[in-house]
């Protein structure tokens, strides 16, 4: 059956309307003068973003994206991890940022609630204007994604990473660095995202054959890793596979044992293979021979056995491309499998 004749499921739908949903926010955000609309406060030295499930894995990609960019500290932390802390930081230089695709999440409005009882300006990013945590925050960014149906979050969280990107953005004229070459960029990320569409008949092979493992390993380096915690995720919930992800030094570390079970292998690289992930990954070849798929950059000095990759030179617009690939890496597996894609087992929404 050729992908355009078979039944979409709601999740297939909004993949595919990421490339459309992402132009309308950038057009939304950002004016004809590259000036990015919404208010924030200007004396912020760190920021700390508290949010649960894959809006977390967008507080990770976020956290680097600030480091690197905007030179400014910034951590992530899960919205539970931060209820349960008896001590958290609330100087007075600090933006505490929440993210939530309903803006209803429990855990993530409770501590947000938390932060404003210690006096911390809030900030959220939520695809629901009028939730409760849109009138809880001091200040808030509408991720105009759209209804979103399926339970798997895809054009909620590419919507999210760019709200996140734009906020970096913001923070990053105020210290004084030139951000034109960025919103440049951006406005290609629609036109990235839309040929990452035609990687789906490769896509689906790979996926044909990761069906067939009951473990994947998923491995990952730097900003690339908020996208393989984001992967495994999405296999999980929609496969019910159970997929391991970890920084790859750290997997050397004692984690790598868990090849011995022969797990399915697959690493995630945003940026070009350092010389230390070559050698693990030549390391991890030689003493397991897992079969290895690589999504993003490769290199002629390692041998995966598939390979999904866009040609794009923006560290930020790949990232956005990689994510795409590894939701239609997730929904391939499923329907393999022959998963209820819109309904799996013991989840649900909270607010559509």
């Amino acid at each position: 059956m050729l992908f355009s004749d078979r039944p979409k499921s709601s999740m297939e739908t909004e993949i595919f309307e990421q490339s459309a949903v992402l132009d309308n926010l950038l057009r939304t955000h950002v004016n004809d003068n590259n000036y990015i609309l919404f208010d924030i406060p200007t004396d912020v030295q760190k920021i700390v973003i508290v949010a649960s499930g894959s809006s977390y894995h967008c507080a990770r990609f976020a956290a680097d994206l600030f480091g690197n960019v905007a030179q400014i500290e910034a951590r992530a932390i899960y919205s539970s991890e931060f209820l349960l802390k008896s001590a958290v930081p609330h100087e007075n230089d600090i933006l505490y940022v929440f993210i939530t695709q309903s803006g209803e999440t429990s855990d993530t409005n409770s501590a947000l609630k938390k932060a404003k009882e210690l006096g911390m300006r809030t900030l959220c990013i939520t695809n629901k204007k009028g939730s409760t945590i849109w009138e809880a925050s001091d200040f808030k960014i509408d991720c105009c994604a759209g209804e979103e149906k399926s339970i798997a979050a895809t054009k909620s969280l590419t919507t999210q990473m760019l709200c996140c990107t734009l906020l970096v953005l913001k923070y990053a004229v105020h210290k004084g660095i030139d951000i034109a070459p960025y919103i440049e960029e951006l406005k290609t990320l629609s036109e990235f995202v839309g040929k990452t569409y035609e990687l789906q008949p490769q896509i689906k092979e790979t996926a044909k054959f990761l069906s067939k493992f009951k473990n994947i390993v998923i491995t990952a380096d730097g900003i690339s890793y908020a996208i393989a915690k984001e992967a495994s995720l999405k296999i999980k919930e929609t496969s019910y596979i159970n997929v391991y992800s970890n920084i790859l030094g750290e997997f050397m570390h004692g984690h790598v044992a868990i090849l011995n079970n022969k797990p399915a292998f697959i690493h995630i690289s945003v940026n070009e293979l350092s010389y230390t992930a070559i050698k693990n990954l030549n390391k991890i070849e030689e003493d397991y021979n897992p079969p290895l798929c690589v999504i993003g950059y490769s290199n002629d000095k390692i041998k995966p056995k598939f390979n999904l990759d866009i040609n794009c030179e923006s560290e930020i617009v790949k990232s956005f491309c990689i994510v795409v690939i590894a939701q239609l890496l997730a929904l391939e597996i499923a329907l393999s499998l022959g998963r209820n894609i819109d309904k799996p087992h013991g989840l649900d929404k909270v607010v559509k």
